[in-house]
C-alpha cells in the first residue's frame, strides 16, 4: 500500500491509526511487587495471566484462532524490512499491505505480534510462543546493533530509516514513525514482563536511550509541533518502563511527549475533540493515567478521567465504539455519523486499556466494568471473522443501514486493527477478576473461566453460559477467609446472589454485590442477572435506537439487502424466538451483533413508539389563556405574560426580562415537514430575541429571531450545536411597533421563510428536521435556549403543523389576520 498523501489529516485519515495494546503496565501482568517502583493512586490490581485460564466460550474460540496465526506466520517475512534497513541479507518474502517494503508504517506489526506471542504464552504456558518470540527478539537485537554501522544513532531500531524521526522533528510529512516505534517498544517489554525475555529488556532500554537522545536536543516549541504527528502511546510505554526500573531518564523522556493542544481542554473538562483523529488521542491519555501512577500529579489523572466520560458519553456508539471516518465529531453526534467507517477497532482496543487503568485507579466506579463489557462483546468480540482459521478482524465496524463488515488477511493487510486484534483476543482473561492486593476479589466479567487466586491459596472456577443464559456459578475449591464482590450491572434490575442454595442478598443495578464470609471448599455462589430487552436511543435522535438484551446489541439481519435507510421497527412487533436471545420484528430476525458476519445488517433502527402527530399540531389564540384551540390538548403555559389586545381579539404580552410561554415537550416530536405561522409585535428590536425557539438546550434546537447579529431575521435549526446550524435568512430585520405576520416551512429539504405573507428567503438543502431533534423538552416563545434577550412584544395565533403550508395558505393567513 502506497505513502498517503503529504497533508496531516490525510496521513491520520489514511493510516486509521492504531494504538496497540500492549501489556507493557506492571499492573497487567505481574503481581505489584514485580516492578521497581509501586503506582501511585491504585487500590486494584489484575491477576497474571497465568493465574486464568479460559473455558470453552466464544472468547476461546477467538483465542485459539489467534494462537493458530500466531505459530502460522513467518518470523522472517515479519523481520524482512528490519534486515534490509540496516544492511543484513533477507530473502524472505515481503509482506504486503501496510508491512509492504514501500509503506512508511512499517515494522508496526512485528511490535504487535511481540506483545501478542507474550501474551499467549502467558495466557496458555505455550513454550511454541515463547520460542517464536524469542527469535523475533534475537534478529532485532542484532539489527539494533548495527545502527551506527548503518549510519543511525546508537540504540536506533526500526524497519525504516531514521530520516523518518528526521521529518517529525522538521515538521515534514511523514506517516507515523513514533507511532511505529511505540508498537515495537511496548512488545519488547511484553516480552520481557511476560515470557522473561532479558535480552528484549536489553534492547529496550537502548531505543529508550535513543527517544530521550533524540528528543533532549529540541526545544519545548519543537517537540510540542512534533507531537501534532501521531505518536501512538510513547507516554505510556515510557512511563511503564520507569516503572519497571526506576530510572528517572526513561519517566523524563515519558513527558516529552506529554501533548499540550489535548492535554491542556482535557484538564479543565473541555471536550474540544471535534474533529481530532480519534486513536489519535485515546493511547495519549492511556499515557496521561500511567503518569499519574508514576508521579501522584493529579492533573494526570483528571485528564484520564475527564476524557473517559466524554468519550464514553458523548462520543460513542451502542456498541461501544467511536469516531466516524476515524475522527471524533461534535459532541452528542451519533444519529447523524452512521457510515460504513465508523467504530475503529483500534480505538475500543485502547478504550479497554484506559478503562482498566482508571478503574484501578477508582474501583468505586462500577460504569468503568459495565462500559468495559459493552464495548468487549459488542465491538471486540463482533470484529473478528469466527469463519476464518486465523481469527481475520475488522479495520471498521459499520454502523450504517446495511452496513458489512469486512476483514483482513494472512499477509497483504496488517492494518492497524489486524495487530491490535491480535493482542485482544490473546489477553481476554486480564480483565475477568482483579484483587485489592488484600484479602478482596472483584468478580467483573461473566465469562467461563478457572481463577488461581495463589495468594489465597484457593481457585475459583466460573461457570455460564452467559449472555446466552442470565446467570453464573462460582465454586470455590479451597478455604480461608476472604471477600468476593461481584459486579451487578447496571441493566441487571432485580438480580439476586445466593450463597450455597440461600439467597444472601438482592442487589441494586450499578454496583458490587459483597459476599465476606470464611469460605469452605465447594462453596457455590450462583448468581442470576435479568436481562429485558430494552432500546438504546442515540444522543442526537430519540427514534434513532439499537435494540439490546441486557448489554448485548442486537443487529437485524437484511442478507444482500443494501439498505438505503434506516429500517422501521415497530417496538410491539419484537417477538423472541426459540433460539436465546434472538427475535424477529417485521419479518426481520434480530441476533446478537457479535454473531453477525457475512452478511448485511443494521444496529440502528427508526423507531416511532408514540402515535404520529396530527398535521394540524396545535394553535394557539391568546385569547385570555394558553388553550389549544385545535382540540388536541396541547395546552400552552404562559409564564410572566400578560394579555393585551391583539392582532385579532387578544394575545400574549411578553415583557422582555423574564415573560414566555412553554408549549409541551415533543411538540413537533418526529415531524420532518412542518410550518410554524404567527402573528408578532416586535416593541423592543434586540439581537437574538427570539419569537419562538423549540429545543432541548443549546445543542439542539429551531429558533426564529426578530434579528441575528447579522441584522436580518433568521430561522435556524441544529442538532450539532451553533456550528452545525441550517439557516434562512431574510434580507432585513422584523419591523419594531408593528403587527408582522411570519411563517417558516419545511417540505423535503426546501425550506422557506415568509413575513406578511410573502416569500422573503429560502433554504435548499435544510436536510435537518424536527425530527432530527428528538422529543424536544424546551419549547418557548419569547425566550432562547442561550443567555440571549428575551423578547419584548406581542404573539398571536400562533399555529403549528406537521406539514408544510402551502404559499397561498401562509397568504391567506395574513391577509385574514388569522
Amino acid at each position: 500500500m502506497s505513502s498517503p498523501p503529504v497533508t496531516r489529516r490525510t496521513v491520520l485519515r489514511t493510516t486509521a491509526v492504531a494504538g496497540a495494546f500492549s501489556a507493557a503496565s506492571p499492573l497487567f501482568m505481574a503481581e505489584p511487587a514485580a516492578a521497581a517502583r509501586p503506582d501511585a493512586g491504585v487500590s486494584a490490581y489484575a491477576f497474571p495471566l497465568a493465574a486464568v485460564q479460559l473455558l470453552s466460550s466464544p472468547f476461546s474460540a477467538a483465542a485459539g484462532r489467534i494462537h493458530s496465526y500466531l505459530l502460522f506466520l513467518d518470523n522472517d517475512r515479519l523481520l524482512h524490512t528490519f534486515r534490509l534497513n540496516v544492511g543484513l541479507a533477507s530473502s524472505a518474502t515481503p509482506c504486503g499491505g501496510w508491512e509492504s517494503p514501500t509503506t512508511e508504517l512499517r515494522g508496526h506489526s512485528t511490535g504487535h505480534i511481540l506483545s501478542a506471542l507474550a501474551q499467549a504464552y502467558a495466557s496458555t504456558g505455550n513454550t511454541a510462543f515463547k520460542t517464536k518470540g524469542d527469535q523475533l527478539v534475537t534478529v532485532l537485537a542484532q539489527c539494533q546493533s548495527r545502527a551506527v554501522t548503518a549510519g543511525y544513532n546508537t540504540g536506533y531500531l526500526s524497519a525504516f530509516p531514521e530520516s523518518f524521526i528526521d521529518r517529525v522533528e522538521a515538521r515534514q510529512a511523514v506517516w507515523a514513525p513514533y507511532y511505529t516505534l511505540h508498537k515495537l517498544f511496548a512488545g519488547l517489554l511484553d516480552m520481557h514482563l511476560l515470557a522473561g525475555n532479558a535480552q528484549a529488556l536489553t534492547v529496550l532500554t537502548g531505543m529508550a536511550a535513543w527517544v530521550k537522545f533524540r528528543n533532549d536536543r529540541l526545544t519545548q516549541t519543537q517537540r510540542q509541533n512534533m507531537l501534532d504527528t501521531e505518536f501512538g502511546g510513547m507516554n505510556e510505554v515510557l512511563t511503564n518502563l520507569y516503572q519497571l526500573t526506576g530510572n528517572a531518564a526513561h519517566l523524563a523522556a515519558a513527558q516529552q511527549f506529554d501533548h499540550a493542544e489535548i492535554f491542556d481542554p482535557l484538564a479543565a473538562n473541555t471536550d474540544n475533540l471535534n474533529n481530532y483523529h480519534a486513536n489519535t488521542q485515546i493511547p495519549k491519555v492511556i499515557g496521561a493515567i500511567r503518569e499519574y501512577h508514576a508521579t501522584g500529579t493529579t492533573r494526570y489523572r483528571d485528564i484520564a478521567v475527564n476524557f473517559w466520560d466524554i468519550v464514553t458519553r458523548r462520543h460513542t456508539y451502542a456498541i461501544g465504539g467511536n469516531s466516524n471516518g476515524e475522527y471524533f465529531k461534535a459532541p452528542d453526534r451519533i444519529a447523524s455519523e452512521l457510515s460504513d467507517t465508523t467504530a475503529e477497532c483500534c480505538n475500543s482496543h485502547n478504550m479497554l486499556k484506559l478503562t482498566r487503568q482508571l478503574f484501578f485507579t477508582d474501583p468505586s466506579r462500577v460504569d468503568y466494568l459495565d462500559y468495559y463489557e459493552k464495548a468487549l462483546y459488542n465491538h471486540i468480540l463482533a470484529s473478528q471473522d469466527p469463519n476464518s482459521a486465523h481469527g481475520f478482524q475488522c479495520y471498521y465496524v459499520p454502523l450504517r443501514a446495511g452496513g458489512i463488515k469486512t476483514y483482513s488477511n494472512d499477509y497483504n493487510s496488517f492494518v492497524c486493527c489486524h495487530g491490535t486484534g491480535m493482542e485482544s483476543s490473546t489477553k481476554f482473561g486480564d480483565s475477568i477478576y482483579f484483587h485489592d492486593g488484600a484479602g478482596t476479589l472483584y468478580v467483573n466479567l461473566f465469562i467461563p473461566s478457572v481463577l488461581t487466586w495463589s495468594a489465597r491459596g484457593v481457585t475459583i472456577r466460573q461457570e455460564t453460559g452467559f449472555p446466552e443464559a442470565a446467570a453464573t456459578k462460582l465454586t470455590v475449591t479451597g478455604s480461608g477467609t476472604f471477600t468476593v464482590k461481584v459486579r451487578i450491572p447496571s441493566w441487571a434490575s432485580s438480580a439476586t446472589v445466593r450463597v450455597n442454595g440461600t439467597v444472601f442478598v438482592s442487589p441494586a443495578p450499578g454496583t458490587f454485590a459483597t459476599i465476606n464470609r470464611t469460605w469452605a471448599s465447594g462453596d457455590v455462589v450462583d448468581v442470576t442477572l435479568p436481562m429485558a430487552l430494552t432500546r438504546e436511543a442515540t444522543n442526537d435522535n430519540s427514534s434513532v435506537q439499537a435494540v439490546k438484551v441486557g448489554p448485548i446489541v442486537l443487529g437485524g439481519l437484511f442478507g444482500t439487502s443494501n439498505l438505503s435507510a434506516l429500517p422501521v421497527l415497530n417496538p410491539s412487533s419484537l417477538t423472541a424466538t426459540s433460539t436465546p436471545l434472538q427475535y424477529t420484528a417485521g419479518g426481520v430476525t434480530l441476533q446478537p451483533f457479535y454473531k453477525v458476519h457475512g452478511q448485511r445488517y443494521s444496529v440502528y433502527w427508526s423507531v416511532n413508539s408514540t402515535p404520529p402527530l396530527p398535521l394540524f399540531v396545535a394553535q394557539y389564540l391568546f385569547d385570555g389563556n394558553g388553550n389549544d384551540a385545535t382540540g388536541n390538548g396541547r395546552t400552552a403555559t404562559v409564564v410572566n405574560g400578560t394579555y393585551v389586545t391583539g392582532r385579532t381579539g387578544s394575545a400574549v404580552n411578553l415583557n422582555g426580562s423574564n415573560g414566555y410561554v412553554a408549549l409541551p415537550a415533543g411538540i413537533l416530536a418526529g415531524a420532518t415537514n412542518f410550518s410554524i405561522a404567527l402573528w408578532v409585535r416586535v416593541d423592543v428590536l434586540a439581537n437574538w430575541a427570539r419569537v419562538f425557539d423549540f429545543g432541548s438546550g443549546t445543542g439542539v434546537n429551531m429558533f426564529l429571531t426578530a434579528r441575528s447579529g447579522s441584522g436580518t431575521a433568521r430561522f435556524a435549526i441544529t442538532a450539532t450545536g451553533a456550528g452545525g446550524e441550517q439557516r434562512i435568512d431574510a434580507p432585513a430585520a422584523l419591523p419594531a411597533g408593528a403587527w408582522t405576520h411570519v411563517a417558516v416551512t419545511r417540505n423535503g429539504n426546501l425550506g422557506v421563510l415568509y413575513v406578511n405573507g410573502a416569500e422573503v428567503a429560502r433554504n435548499t438543502a435544510l436536510t435537518t428536521s424536527p425530527a432530527n431533534l428528538g422529543s424536544t423538552t424546551q419549547n418557548w416563545v419569547g425566550r432562547s435556549q442561550y443567555a440571549d434577550p428575551y423578547l419584548d412584544g406581542a404573539v398571536d395565533s400562533l399555529r403549528i403543523y406537521s406539514r408544510a403550508l402551502t404559499a397561498t395558505e401562509v397568504a391567506d393567513f395574513a391577509s385574514n389576520g388569522t
